[in-house]
């Protein structure tokens, strides 16, 4: 007990020394003497960032300021190099450029392309392809195609229906319609696997599923890539074959004049030679001129033109020019593949057989019969010629039972 009074009472007396202390030096401090300041703590103190100096815009080369000038005094701060990356300018890069000609370009240069505002290409091309060529080329091919629902309804088949005879006029020859049906079914091919590829995730993935329809895109996508070659060749011998034919002339301005019998009610169909002026345009305009472009940009697409689609830019445009003019001619074709088939009495037949009766050319192409039946051409072009119903008959009544 004793040991713990003495501890309580040094305890008291030690904290009693200091207070004391402390109220004399205050009572004899002059009453003129200012309080000194109280001692600042220690540790590191914080400032308003924008009061250091110097301030970085202040340099009147602040927008071309290297990263090693601005780190003197702004350190840590990239925005030069930033900067330079989404303007497109070009970095190091280990990777030779024959190999990655735009290793060194992470974000495109600014670009305004055609619907798109002023952005970097990559996002201008996503703009281009999602707000116009989805959306109008959709629209462009459902209006062909309920224009020629309507046209077939209320109009009907056009022509007449002509009796076979034996005097039938060769229209096109085996090698004609070999080459034909060649470039249709390549054709047909690239449209349905560039309709599922470009359409397919509005009207296709919600049915069945992302599992399947990612399998049947990877598949249509090789058969686009296969497919392309024999619609280039087949292209090719196309344009060679016919454009004989489909030179403009005289009665193309008449039937032009005159929409090829439409206007006025009647189904009196304007004389033309062997192709009328509808069928030339759409050689000219859906099939030769857009189908050069398509092949290219197509083979540009796949690599396959040396100095062509090595860097971004170049398959951006490409793409760009390949599905426009891909939906324009899909939706040309799909008038021509109507008249041919629906659309025009005998026209199927036509390209089938190769061969036309007589009044079938003179109701559709009354020139053309016109010089067959004068000897300016000949009504049998290929070296096989087709037995006429008479002849069948013959040899069928000649054959031994």
């Amino acid at each position: 007990m004793k040991h713990i009074m003495w501890s309580l009472a040094l305890t008291a007396g030690l904290a009693w020394v200091p207070a004391h202390a402390q109220a004399q030096d205050a009572s004899a401090a002059p009453a003129a003497m200012a309080p000194a300041p109280a001692a600042a703590p220690g540790g590191i103190q914080s400032q308003n960032i924008f009061e250091i100096k110097p301030d970085a815009s202040a340099d009147p080369q602040y927008a071309d300021q290297t990263n090693a000038e601005r780190a003197k005094v702004q350190p840590g701060n990239n925005a030069p190099m930033w900067r330079q990356v989404g303007q497109g300018v070009t970095g190091y890069s280990s990777l030779p450029r024959t190999q990655a000609p735009e290793a060194g370009n992470l974000i495109q240069p600014m670009v305004a392309y055609p619907g798109a505002r002023v952005t970097n290409a990559g996002e201008g091309w996503r703009q281009v392809r999602n707000q116009w060529i989805i959306p109008y080329g959709a629209a462009l091919l459902g209006l062909v195609l309920l224009a020629l629902a309507i046209f077939y309804f209320t109009k009907g088949p056009m022509g007449h229906e002509h009796p076979e005879s034996d005097r039938r006029i060769e229209r096109f020859t085996p090698f004609e319609r070999a080459a034909h049906w060649a470039n249709a079914g390549a054709f047909i091919a690239l449209a349905i696997s560039g309709i599922v590829m470009a359409f397919g995730k509005f009207f296709l993935l919600p049915v069945i599923g992302s599992t399947l329809f990612g399998w049947l895109a990877y598949a249509l996508k090789n058969v686009h890539n296969f497919m392309g070659p024999l619609f280039a060749v087949s292209l090719l011998v196309i344009i060679l074959t016919f454009v004989k034919d489909n030179i403009a002339n005289r009665a193309d301005f008449i039937w032009l004049s005159k929409g090829g019998g439409l206007l006025g009610g009647g189904d009196h169909q304007v004389p033309s030679h062997r192709f009328n002026a509808g069928e030339k345009g759409l050689f000219w305009w859906g099939i030769t001129i857009p189908g050069i472009f398509v092949v290219a940009t197509g083979l540009v697409l796949d690599k396959l033109i040396p100095g062509f689609g090595d860097v971004r830019g170049d398959m951006q445009i490409a793409h760009m020019v390949h599905a426009v003019l891909a939906i324009w001619m899909m939706a040309l074709i799909c008038g021509h593949i109507y008249m041919g088939t629906v659309g025009m009495r005998g026209a199927y037949k036509a390209m089938k057989t190769g061969y036309v009766s007589e009044g079938w050319a003179r109701e559709h192409h009354e020139l053309w019969a016109d010089d067959v039946r004068a000897g300016k051409i000949p009504a049998q072009r290929s070296s096989v010629a087709v037995p006429t119903e008479s002849a069948a008959r013959a040899a069928q009544a000649a054959r031994p039972t």
